[in-house]
């Protein structure tokens, strides 16, 4: 892959299920961390669209009643696997179904409570997003 030229737009999405829990899951990107499903935003695609495609393509989960929560700077944080520069755009959604597929980004899975999901070990921007969440502070 060639080196990076441009920061990356990325999306992240904190799908809700209808008991009010969260969906974290566990990826080798983000070794030992629970993150949120989530990546790239293609050429073309709204920062809303990227985020159902991406809920889709990770989870198999429709999801629906995206609101923005916050953006976040990632810069070369050691983290993530590979040394990279995103700007995380991050969406709470909800979603009817429990039933998730995981495609090969992710190893495992776990619904849980937002207040709880705080005592998970969680990447710092997953947790920056749930806490505001849980603050009632988004946009």
């Amino acid at each position: 892959m060639p080196e990076q030229v441009f920061p990356e737009p990325t999306v992240g999405v904190f799908i809700f299920s209808p008991a009010g829990e969260v969906l974290l899951l566990k990826s080798h990107k983000w070794p030992g961390r629970y993150v949120v499903p989530g990546g790239h935003v293609e050429l073309g695609e709204r920062l809303e669209e990227a985020a159902i495609r991406e809920a889709k393509e990770e989870t198999g989960l429709d999801i629906y009643d995206l609101t923005f929560v916050m953006f976040q700077e990632f810069i070369r944080d050691p983290a993530f696997w590979k040394p990279r520069h995103f700007i995380f755009f991050d969406y709470a959604c909800r979603t009817d179904s429990l039933e998730v597929t995981l495609n090969d980004e992710a190893q495992e899975y776990v619904w849980v409570q937002p207040e709880a999901a705080l005592h998970l070990p969680l990447d710092v921007y997953t947790r920056n997003s749930i806490e505001r969440i849980l603050a009632g502070r988004m946009s």
